[in-house]
């Protein structure tokens, strides 16, 4: 398409960079533009056009926080494959997102939603490479039933990773691939507990691992995180005898704590004196900005109490659905005897490939990378916050994880400004939502990871300032 804009200065005090979000915005509209299709980068477009950076780099920010350009880093910036209506020329129409709702139809994650990696710096080249390679060579090996413990090769490197930077001294036969972290947990339920076993439950603590365990017949115990993590002293009182903890220890799930080495050590004396498991979700562990990675509380485990989680999804792509489960020397039999009737581990060719991709090195390089790309796309979202809201909204500090947490003033609802931005198209979540006690923390919560831009945070977030100006009584701003 020709963006060149005759007579520009002839057109009654219009300032450019409107008349130049105006041209785009009507081809949009007209469908000269169609989703998915890429316009000129800010520096090429404002080459032609002999215009200044900034003014072109404005328009396209009016264009993203209205919906109608997606920033994708490097690979540029495209008309927003959201957009199915081209036929009107309003602002593109958003549809309301539930974050708990399934998504099945859109193609691009809304702003804001949790849980996800930066889909737009994922090195797809050369995982294409290694996945082609695998389906290439296909022999009569992999074309036979797989392992029921998982693909060799991935379960040697998930112990060599473990082992270097987790602290975890396991065996590859410790190591069981399962196809997501539900199917994790399933494995558990059914190797190491029984229907109707009472569990200490993080409060708030991860709700889909909380209803995948209140599905499976669990009892849970909601047990209050302070600054310190899980309140050992708390559960203790309440559920002395319960048979397992489920607890995120390095980054608790979703406040972003860490559990003190007190309680570290309490918990694990708990379990030892009991009888009773532990599984240590690994959470976000891969993503802290200040100082060292934890160790996990695996590491501390000399009783064999302690069966370890962690997953694929965040570090890689949701989509690989692949996690893992390690657990003790002891258990490793009564584990595989149990796995050997489930149908929980991943495709192969996916296994191999991330086992391809970790042995070569470019997991461990994919990670440094996401790490400065985070701590970068948080300071965005940080800044925006605190331009659009001011003192409104209070950022407690933390150390890693891939969403921020925000407390708004007191008097706002949070599930109601989760439901007035999520009516906006922005997968707000609200902090309440994750917690049973009538003690739990209201909160906003944010995830920052697809944040490709300054701009383009400070766009989200004035859009979520406007949907907020429609609750009743005084703004939250």
């Amino acid at each position: 398409m020709d963006f060149r804009l005759p007579a520009l200065q002839k057109l009654q005090g219009e300032p450019i960079y409107l008349q130049l979000y105006r041209r785009f915005r009507d081809a949009i509209a007209e469908g000269k533009l169609r989703p998915g299709d890429r316009v000129p980068s800010v520096r090429s477009l404002a080459s032609e056009l002999n215009l200044a950076r900034g003014t072109v780099e404005t328009a396209y920010q009016m264009l993203g926080s209205e919906g109608y350009l997606l920033a994708r880093g490097p690979a540029g910036t495209v008309v927003s494959p959201r957009l199915a209506d081209r036929t009107g020329r309003g602002a593109p129409p958003v549809r309301p997102c539930s974050p708990s709702a399934p998504r099945t139809t859109v193609t691009e994650p809304p702003p804001f939603q949790l849980g996800l990696p930066a889909l737009d710096m994922f090195p797809r080249k050369t995982w294409a490479r290694l996945a082609g390679r695998h389906a290439r060579s296909l022999d009569v090996a992999a074309m036979a039933y797989p392992d029921p413990c998982g693909h060799e090769a991935l379960r040697h490197a998930i112990a060599s990773y473990l082992g270097i930077s987790r602290g975890i001294a396991c065996t590859p036969e410790q190591v069981f691939v399962t196809a997501g972290y539900r199917c994790a947990l399933d494995l558990v339920c059914r190797a190491a507990l029984q229907p109707g076993d009472t569990g200490w439950f993080e409060d708030p603590g991860y709700r889909f691992a909380r209803q995948f365990l209140e599905q499976a017949g669990m009892r849970l115990s909601p047990v209050a995180v302070d600054d310190d993590g899980l309140d050992v002293e708390a559960g203790l009182r309440q559920a002395g005898a319960a048979h397992f903890a489920l607890v995120t220890p390095s980054h608790q799930s979703p406040l972003g704590v860490a559990l003190s080495l007190p309680r570290r050590l309490a918990l694990l004396e708990w379990a030892t004196a009991t009888g009773g498991w532990i599984i240590e979700d690994d959470y976000d562990s891969e993503f802290r900005y200040h100082g060292r990675p934890l160790p996990a509380l695996k590491s501390l485990d000399r009783a064999g109490r302690v069966l370890y989680t962690g997953t694929f999804s965040k570090v890689l792509f949701p989509g690989l659905r692949l996690a893992y489960l390690v657990v003790p020397e002891s258990q490793i039999a009564r584990f595989r005897e149990t796995a050997s009737v489930l149908h929980g581990h991943g495709a192969i060719l996916h296994q191999a490939t991330v086992a391809d991709f970790m042995a070569q090195g470019h997991f461990a390089r994919h990670l440094k990378t996401m790490r400065s790309l985070y701590a970068e796309r948080r300071g965005y979202l940080l800044d925006a916050l605190t331009q659009v809201f001011g003192d409104a909204l209070y950022v407690p500090p933390r150390r890693g994880g891939i969403h921020l947490l925000a407390h708004p003033r007191a008097g706002c609802s949070d599930r109601t400004l989760a439901t007035l931005a999520n009516a906006e198209g922005l997968a707000v979540e609200a902090l309440s939502a994750w917690g049973r006690l009538d003690t739990s923390p209201e909160g906003l919560l944010l995830g920052f990871t697809n944040l490709a831009t300054a701009g383009q945070a400070l766009g989200l977030c004035r859009r979520l300032e406007k949907a907020w100006g429609r609750l009743p009584g005084p703004s939250v701003t």
